[in-house]
């Protein structure tokens, strides 16, 4: 396979991604004529659509179902090429698509992409987060739309297949209760203290809520949770309003003044890992950058 046909299988597969061909030029860094004179060409050659274009949107057609992991798979391959030159000859280049979390507090995430900046310059940085949290993160490292990602899931769940979590820290959860809360003046409270208690929460798939939800799952509980709200602090403002009682990691930005705070027994964990995929090779790049983030986790246990 030829340079110009490796590179329209990058264009479709960032079209695919994107779902909007505007968005694709800008990531590509190509004009959009460019790109659609290169899409075309890709289907010409295959003898068949791969998108479906409407005024708004750009969807796949079942022959761009069907060529995308194929597609994804040969620009993997031709990048491990790349990567075992590079090896060879010196300095490590390509792209790492890496997954974030919205609140990532214990890792020092700013530190860790300067320093791997400085040590593998060749290498483009794309740190992208997500509306969908962890178990979105999680499920676009298993499709291979990106490399690795932060996440937050309870340590020992085996919900999740597809990738090797790698720990990193771990944040006492905490219950948020309104002033005068019956629980307010508890050195500790239970799962089972807290049936008919109605919560603000983070929505289903994000860190808090899967440590939660599991805790009261394995405990046998029944909660309702009337407000999803996708920030900590406007959590901590609901709770303190009076809609409900809430769960906050330790660490958060969270005013103790104006909500109590009251740890769980047993304990509630938020679990922050390192997501890597155990469906596939790991790029040379992605290697790198694991390497580093366990060697700065390696470093903080040692002075501890």
């Amino acid at each position: 396979m030829d340079l110009m046909e490796l590179r329209r299988l990058e264009h479709f597969v960032m079209v695919a991604e994107e779902r909007n061909f505007t968005r694709a030029s800008r990531r590509l860094h190509l004009v959009q004529s460019a790109l659609s004179v290169s899409i075309k060409a890709l289907e010409k050659e295959l003898g068949t659509d791969l998108f479906r274009r409407t005024t708004h949107h750009v969807d796949l057609t079942e022959a761009g179902h069907v060529l995308l992991p194929e597609a994804r798979r040969t620009l993997a391959a031709a990048e491990a090429a790349r990567d075992a030159v590079d090896a060879v000859v010196g300095g490590l280049r390509g792209t790492l698509r890496l997954g974030i979390m919205q609140s990532l507090d214990l890792v020092d995430l700013a530190g860790l992409l300067t320093q791997f900046h400085r040590e593998r310059p060749g290498v483009h940085l794309r740190p992208r987060p997500t509306s969908g949290g962890s178990t979105e993160l999680i499920q676009d490292v298993v499709t291979d739309e990106l490399d690795l990602a932060f996440v937050a899931v309870p340590r020992h769940t085996h919900a999740f297949g597809g990738v090797q979590l790698i720990a990193l820290a771990s944040d006492p959860i905490l219950l948020a209760l309104p002033p005068g809360h019956r629980l307010e003046s508890r050195p500790f409270v239970t799962i089972e203290e807290l049936e008919g208690e109605i919560f603000v929460e983070s929505p289903a798939g994000w860190g808090t809520r899967l440590a939660t939800d599991l805790a009261f799952t394995q405990a046998g509980a029944q909660r309702e949770v009337t407000v999803e709200v996708a920030d900590l602090s406007t959590i901590a403002e609901l709770v303190r309003a009076g809609l409900g009682l809430g769960f906050l990691p330790q660490s958060g930005p969270i005013d103790g003044k104006k909500i109590r705070l009251v740890p769980m027994k047993p304990p509630l964990a938020l679990d922050i890992s390192l997501a890597l995929p155990s469906n596939r090779s790991l790029s040379a790049v992605t290697r790198a950058f694991a390497s580093l983030v366990e060697r700065n986790r390696n470093d903080k246990a040692n002075l501890a």
